[in-house]
């Protein structure tokens, strides 16, 4: 975003740099190896586990708790690990608290759970700062796989498929790997670079070809790779963004805030990047709540978030909802937006009150503006440029079992196919699932 005349509210350095600094610290701090055996020890190690069923990657969650408990964070880590290769960053930006933690046995009873999500991040960080990876390669089997997409579905697909003894080359159109997790995710939630040295980590199996800059349609042909390659898994995730469809949106200062995240994420230095005194966000998802609570610690004065549904249906969970409430960000619902308005750029956002009829969204007429020198849309994104061939379903490659496209020797895996539900744990279990299923045709 450069700082030009047109942008009118919108300028760098509202905060100072070390108020910035403590703003985008830690969300979760680490626990040391005393609060980790004392939280370890309120694990009930049920027979059942009903965390190791909400656990989109079936992690053994009782296991790994019991060897943290026994001091051994190694064993733990290679637990959750063998299951989530990117466990590091799931501890970190997983919903635990509508996922392992809201069954815990301990929140049912007491309302206070296990800190699962904390304990993983324990163990695995451990492993990581030791330098260590916990699994080697097979024997070479000769097969050669193509990965379209670095992100956590491509990669957990790229390890697993090297560890089964094939050479991958993994390809990503950005200058850099990860994904979601590199680009798309608040950097509060994972600060000090996690992201790239989780890449660097993962590539340390050998096997793994990368090669950034280069996007599947653009610089590589679907009809190429199944040519080139024994197989081919398809991860590039959603590149386009949804349009609001309401008139002003072409003004400046309208933004996709997916971009104003990864350019967030991206920047060196966070007390120069430009954000407005009276920010709107429009979306009810993830994306949504990062975009409007960064805004709110980059110094934003006034930040307010529209979804046209009730609370109940935003995609983000409750403890993502209270977070931005808590760092002052202002939550409207039922209200979807008719009108941008401004003379060049964005001065106000107009909206018009919704009620739910039968399942159907319906206006009330009722109208009411927001003062806006910033707009960011988080209202979807969406699957561009599919190859032909791929069957499409609800807007997404549709696939079946375990990643199986309509094309012979093509999987695909994470947001761009069909069933997935757009969580980081989620595109890892199907990379790790489509690795396998590929492995299993290959070798007969």
């Amino acid at each position: 975003m450069s700082n030009s005349p047109m942008r009118r509210g919108v300028v760098a350095g509202r905060l100072p740099a070390d108020r910035i600094g403590a703003n985008f610290s830690d969300l979760h701090p680490p626990l040391d190896a005393h609060e980790a055996a004392v939280a370890a020890d309120r694990c009930l190690f049920c027979f059942d586990a009903p965390c190791m069923a909400a656990c989109p990657t079936a992690i053994d969650i009782p296991l790994f708790i019991r060897e943290i408990q026994t001091g051994r964070p190694d064993a733990a880590a290679r637990t959750i690990l063998s299951q989530n290769i990117l466990g590091g960053m799931c501890a970190r930006v997983c919903p635990t608290e509508t996922l392992c933690e809201e069954v815990c046995v301990r929140e049912v009873s007491e309302g206070k759970p296990v800190e699962i999500g904390r304990l993983q991040r324990y163990a695995t960080d451990a492993l990581m700062a030791a330098g260590v990876h916990p699994f080697s390669r097979a024997a070479p089997t000769g097969r050669r796989i193509a990965v379209v997409g670095a992100g956590p579905a491509g990669l957990a697909c790229a390890h697993r498929l090297a560890m089964k003894g094939h050479e991958v080359t993994v390809y990503d159109a950005r200058p850099k790997p990860g994904g979601l997790n590199e680009y798309g995710i608040a950097a509060y939630k994972t600060v000090g670079g996690f992201a790239a040295a989780e890449v660097d980590w993962l590539l340390k199996i050998g096997g793994i070809t990368l090669e950034c800059g280069k996007a599947l349609g653009r610089d590589l042909s679907l009809a190429a790779l199944r040519e080139e390659f024994d197989a081919v898994f398809l991860a590039p995730g959603l590149a386009g963004v949804n349009a609001l469809g309401a008139p002003g949106e072409d003004l400046d200062n309208v933004l996709n805030a997916v971009d104003f995240i990864a350019e967030l994420r991206q920047a060196s230095d966070l007390s120069q990047l430009p954000i407005g005194r009276d920010v709107v966000v429009i979306g009810g998802g993830m994306t949504a709540i990062d975009a409007a609570v960064q805004a709110r610690l980059l110094g934003a004065l006034n930040v307010t978030l529209v979804y046209r549904r009730g609370r109940a249906r935003m995609a983000a969970s409750a403890f993502e909802q209270d977070l931005a409430a808590a760092k002052g960000v202002h939550i409207i619902t039922n209200a979807q937006p008719v009108a941008v308005h401004g003379n060049g750029a964005v001065r106000e956002v107009e909206f018009e009150y919704t009620v739910e009829d039968g399942g159907k969204l319906k206006g009330t007429g009722e109208t009411f503006r927001l003062p806006a020198d910033q707009l960011f849309k988080a209202i979807g994104q969406r699957l561009e440029g599919a190859p032909d061939g791929l069957k499409i379903e609800g807007g997404k490659i549709a696939v079946s079992g375990a990643g199986r496209t309509s094309l012979e020797g093509v999987w695909a895996g994470g947001d761009c196919a069909s069933g997935g539900d757009d969580l980081t744990v989620t595109a890892v279990a199907q990379g790790r699932d489509a690795a396998e299923d590929i492995h299993a045709a290959l070798e007969g």
